[in-house]
């Protein structure tokens, strides 16, 4: 049997497949599995040993489509469900089935406050797309692979580093999805441990933010000479599989909504997830089915005006910002420790 899987993008949404694709895999006897992602995600599928294929689409598909048509697909699990991987769908003429997307439900969620959307993770409804084939969830999480290329070992860091660290992720998408720096701070001066801010370029600014915020306004320091000393800085120093790799070696994770949140929770790291304008009753906060006790969910409930938005913005749309600058540092070092 022949079957392919359909996701775009993005990262943590291709990460949040993974155990479909092992599903697929492990429970349908001589199967080959291939999958269609967009290129520059394309190194998350192309590592995974459960896909046999992994077709690349770049701006258009008409090259994509006449390249499917040849593998004569006996089934096709459609995980992106938008009009692209409906195009795909339809031009291929085989079997296909999708997911709930609950896209009205979300409207109501964060244009109204109306909270209609159905106690079921997005992994969850994933399954759906396979129920047709006999496929269930066998409840493992996540996966995430690192090539032997990218591995960053713990002898690579600095030697205070290698008795054990925490690992923050500064970045995502959206800003106002992203704790701000001098809540970062906050919570390094709290956690008095050795910590790794990871990121990407787009995060290089606010990772030098808070390396300067270690002085306040009268010229004494913020962070004691030993806390200063115990920051790595590797935000755009380092590609994603190397900063899995420093995940996965994490003693804990603090992190946004974004893509190494769903990695850290595919290596069943500990994880403290902060959350701004999303929620997690939108169905994605970090999958750890068999160990819910290392999922801490940190957001500010009394802010009436979240969630504004499933996805995100560049500002706060009232300027205030309240869903992060009033998120409670202690309970993020409590879930770290």
């Amino acid at each position: 049997m022949k079957i392919l899987v359909i996701r775009f993008s993005s990262i943590g949404d291709i990460v949040l497949t993974t155990p479909v694709i092992r599903c697929l895999k492990n429970q349908i006897s001589n199967v080959e599995i291939h999958a269609i992602t967009k290129k520059k995600f394309s190194g998350l599928y192309k590592t995974n040993p459960y896909i046999n294929k992994v077709y690349e689409y770049d701006d258009s598909l008409k090259k994509n489509i006449e390249e499917l048509k040849l593998e004569n697909y006996d089934y096709i699990v459609d995980l992106q469900k938008n009009k692209r991987s409906l195009r795909v769908c339809r031009a291929l003429h085989r079997p296909h089935s999708s997911f709930p997307k609950l896209n009205f439900k979300k409207f109501l969620l964060t244009t109204f406050k109306i909270n209609l959307m159905p106690d079921i993770h997005i992994v969850d409804r994933y399954f759906k797309a396979v129920e047709k084939l006999g496929v269930k969830n066998d409840c493992q999480g996540l996966d995430f692979f690192i090539s032997e290329k990218n591995n960053y070992p713990l002898s690579e860091l600095p030697e205070s580093f290698q008795n054990g660290y925490h690992a923050i992720v500064i970045g995502g998408t959206y800003k106002t999805k992203i704790l701000p720096a001098v809540k970062v701070i906050e919570v390094i001066k709290k956690l008095n441990e050795p910590v790794i801010l990871l990121g990407g370029p787009d995060d290089v600014e606010r990772a030098e933010e808070i390396i300067r915020q270690r002085t306040t306004d009268n010229g004494q320091q913020t962070l004691s000479t030993s806390q200063n000393l115990s920051i790595l800085n590797l935000v755009g120093k380092i590609n994603l599989e190397q900063s899995a790799s420093i995940v996965k070696n994490a003693k804990s994770v603090l992190t946004n909504d974004t893509g190494l949140m769903h990695i850290a929770a595919a290596f069943h790291k500990n994880t403290v997830s902060v959350w701004g304008n999303t929620v997690p009753a939108l169905g994605m906060y970090p999958y750890l089915p068999n160990e819910k006790e290392k999922c801490h969910i940190v957001e500010c409930q009394d802010v009436k005006c979240r969630p504004c938005s499933k996805l995100g913005f560049k500002e706060c749309p009232r300027r205030h910002f309240k869903c992060m600058m009033e998120i409670d540092c202690d309970a993020i070092v409590e879930g770290l420790l």
